[in-house]
């Protein structure tokens, strides 16, 4: 999720094929269980926007989007309930493969799952991709205080690991509350998704679970966040990490390996950075639709389409050629 502030200007992309890997989508029943929930302004926002599958077309059509691949936003689906969680994990997903059926090719998903019960969630991710054909799982930084390298995620990442899965990792409030003033004044999209992106990315490949995990493609959001300035400052403190034989791994080689995708407000400052440290094949478009309004979502896909930061050749792999190495199913 992410609510860039400026407004708008009119905007004219130009019409090509893109994969949108960074979009969202919020189905009546999801919408009513976040409110029952006390999460109507998620995330210090001050409202949830209004989602149909006939508006999100119309948005990729003016965006040039062939396919978009769905996913629940923060604050996700488990609000201190594994009944609850479970329960709505798979409404989620069958709505889910619904809307892939009833608009072939159009949409396609990132599966939700109850984390932190791991066990569920090992069940859910499973059955979201053997049996409703998932295109991946979504996950967040945290779930309850969970990191993404905490050592109760390995049957998880097993599970997913053995499926060659894309896991797509979207932002959400961190666990634990900084500073009451700025939460009231800052929704947390502003600063704190970009920081929670940081510090549960930066958990994962320290704790080695790419390394242990290899088939697993982690999609990171919002052109990594603060990653690819912090990256060689991670990587510098690498020796005051080491305990014992085992070598601390290396941020530097994970940022290549790591998938990135471009939504929010990246040009030109953060996708030059992001472009120093990643592959620029594994890093694909990304609307943040509809959290991001559609007439800002032109403006920004305006400020990618025009940058002079990309050559023609990469801009055409991050729109289509990348993300379609991940989902051939979408040629």
């Amino acid at each position: 999720m992410n609510h860039p502030t400026a407004s708008a200007h009119d905007a004219s992309p130009k019409p090509q094929k893109k994969i949108d890997v960074h979009a969202h989508f919020i189905p009546s029943f999801y919408r009513e269980a976040l409110i029952r929930a006390g999460q109507q302004n998620p995330d210090g926002m001050p409202y949830l926007p209004e989602w149909t599958a006939e508006q999100h077309l119309e948005t990729m059509d003016r965006l040039g989007v062939s396919t978009s691949i769905l996913s629940a936003s923060s604050p996700g689906v488990h609000f201190g309930n594994d009944e609850d969680a479970r329960r709505l994990s798979r409404r989620i997903n069958e709505e889910g493969r619904r809307l892939t059926q009833a608009h072939a090719g159009r949409f396609g998903f990132f599966a939700s799952v109850p984390l932190p019960d791991t066990g569920s969630a090992v069940t859910e991710a499973l059955y979201a991709l053997d049996v409703l054909h998932a295109d991946g799982i979504v996950v967040e930084t945290n779930h309850h205080g969970m990191y993404l390298g905490d050592p109760r995620l390995e049957r998880f990442y097993a599970g997913l690991n053995s499926r060659r899965a894309v896991v797509f990792v979207h932002p959400t409030s961190a666990s634990c509350q900084c500073c009451a003033r700025l939460d009231e004044r800052y929704p947390r999209p502003m600063l704190e998704f970009m920081f929670e992106t940081t510090r549960s990315i930066t958990d994962l490949v320290l704790s080695g679970v790419p390394l242990r995990y290899p088939e697993i493609r982690f999609i990171v959001p919002h052109a990594g966040a603060a990653l690819p300035a912090l990256a060689e400052r991670v990587e510098m403190f690498r020796p005051l990490l080491q305990k014992g034989d085992e070598e601390v791994p290396s941020m530097r080689d994970a940022m290549r390996k790591l998938h990135f995708d471009l939504a929010g407000a990246p040009v030109p400052t953060l996708l030059s950075a992001l472009l120093q440290v990643a592959d620029p094949a594994r890093v694909h478009y990304g609307s943040d639709y509809p959290f991001t309004p559609a007439p800002v979502c032109e403006a920004l896909l305006a400020r990618i389409d025009g940058t002079d930061v990309l050559d023609a050749a990469t801009r055409t792999s991050i729109f289509y050629d990348n993300s379609i190495r991940l989902f051939p199913q979408y040629a």
